[in-house]
C-alpha cells in the first residue's frame, strides 16, 4: 500500500501535491480545521482523524516508534483530535499512550477505544488495562468491538458513562455481512456513536447504516476509508481530474477522505498511517470546500468508468 499511495502523490504533484505534503495545504490558512457535532451533546470534532489498526503496533526501539510519535505530533500541529485504537490491536494502545505522553498531547486527544469480550468481568478488564495503556483515567469513547458480546458489554459501558470513566459510548464494524446485525443494534439501542465502513469503493452503508445513524442522532466514524489501499490501486495510472479543484482535492487521498466527509451523516473518517507525509496529506482533507450532492455523484461515476 505504502509504494502504490506514494506512486499516487507523484501523479498527482502537478496539481498541487507538493503543497498538500507541506506544514498545511495553501488553502487551509482558515482560523480553524472543518468540524462537526457530536449529535448527543453538540461537542465539535474536527473532520478527520487518526486510526492505529496495524500501523501503530509495533514494539519499543525507537527505531519503530521515532516514525509514529512524528505521525503524532502532525496530527495535533494539524488539528486533529480524534485517535480511536483498540484493545486488540496488539500494542497499539500502548504506544498510542506513550507517544501521547511523551509528545505531551494527552489531554489534548480525543480518545476511542474498543472493548471485544462476551462476558462482563473480561470486558471491565479490557477497559481497565486501555485506560493504564492510554494514561487517561477518562476515555472520551468506549465502543463494542464488532459487536462481540455487545449486550452485556453495553450495559457496563453506561454504568461507566454514568459514573463519569467514559464520556460516549458506540459500537462497531467493518464488515460488509455485518450491516443487517448492526442496523438491529442501532434501532434497539441508545449510542453517541457508530463506527462503520464506507468509501468511494464500498457504498452499503449509504443503503441503511448512514440514514439511520443521522435519523437517530449518532455520530459516525468511518474506518477502512482507503479500503486497505485498494482504492489507490483502482486509481493508478489515472490523473486526479481537474474538478477536483473545486472541492479543494490535491491528491487521491483527499480525493477519497473528502467523498467521505460531504455525506451528511459522517462525524470523522481515520485512517491510519505510519507516514508522516501521508498523514498531512490525510489532514489537508480537513481544509477547504467539500463536494456538493451533484459532485458526490460525479465522483461515483467518475470512479466507476476506470
Amino acid at each position: 500500500m505504502d509504494l502504490t499511495r506514494r506512486d499516487m502523490l507523484k501523479l498527482t504533484a502537478g496539481a498541487g501535491a507538493a503543497v498538500a505534503l507541506g506544514r498545511l495545504p495553501a488553502f487551509a490558512q482558515a482560523p480553524e480545521i472543518l468540524k462537526r457535532p457530536i449529535p448527543s451533546s453538540g461537542e465539535l470534532l474536527p473532520v478527520v482523524g487518526l486510526g492505529t489498526a496495524r500501523t501503530f503496533n509495533v514494539g519499543d526501539s525507537e527505531y519503530e516508534r521515532a516514525p509514529l510519535r512524528e505521525v503524532l505530533e502532525a496530527f495535533v500541529e494539524m488539528g486533529g483530535t480524534l485517535l480511536d485504537t483498540a484493545y486488540g490491536y496488539g500494542n497499539s494502545e500502548a504506544v498510542s499512550g506513550d507517544l501521547a505522553k511523551q509528545l505531551g498531547v494527552v489531554d489534548r486527544l480525543f480518545i476511542a477505544t474498543k472493548v471485544a469480550a462476551q462476558g462482563r468481568e473480561q470486558g471491565i478488564e479490557q477497559m481497565e488495562t486501555s485506560m493504564r495503556r492510554l494514561n487517561r483515567s477518562v476515555i472520551d469513547l468506549m465502543q463494542v468491538h464488532n459487536l462481540r458480546g455487545w449486550q452485556t458489554q453495553l450495559a457496563t459501558l453506561r454504568e461507566w458513562r454514568a459514573a463519569g470513566r467514559i464520556r460516549y459510548i458506540g459500537i462497531t464494524t467493518s464488515r460488509n455481512r455485518q450491516h443487517d446485525d448492526f442496523a438491529r443494534v442501532m434501532e434497539s439501542e441508545e449510542l453517541d456513536f457508530v463506527q462503520l465502513n464506507y468509501s468511494l469503493g464500498s457504498r452499503q452503508a449509504e443503503e441503511r447504516l448512514l440514514p439511520l445513524a443521522a435519523d437517530r442522532g449518532m455520530a459516525v466514524l468511518v474506518n477502512v476509508p482507503y479500503m486497505g489501499g485498494r482504492l489507490f490501486q483502482a486509481v493508478q495510472g489515472a490523473e486526479l481530474p481537474e474538478w477536483a479543484a473545486e472541492f479543494d482535492a490535491r491528491s487521491w487521498g483527499q480525493f477519497f477522505l473528502k467523498f467521505i466527509i460531504s455525506h451528511p451523516a459522517v462525524t470523522c473518517p481515520i485512517p491510519a498511517t505510519a507516514k508522516v507525509h501521508h498523514l498531512r496529506d490525510n489532514m489537508g482533507a480537513a481544509y477547504g470546500r467539500l463536494p456538493d450532492e451533484a459532485m458526490r455523484r460525479r465522483m461515483v461515476e467518475f470512479f466507476e468508468a476506470l
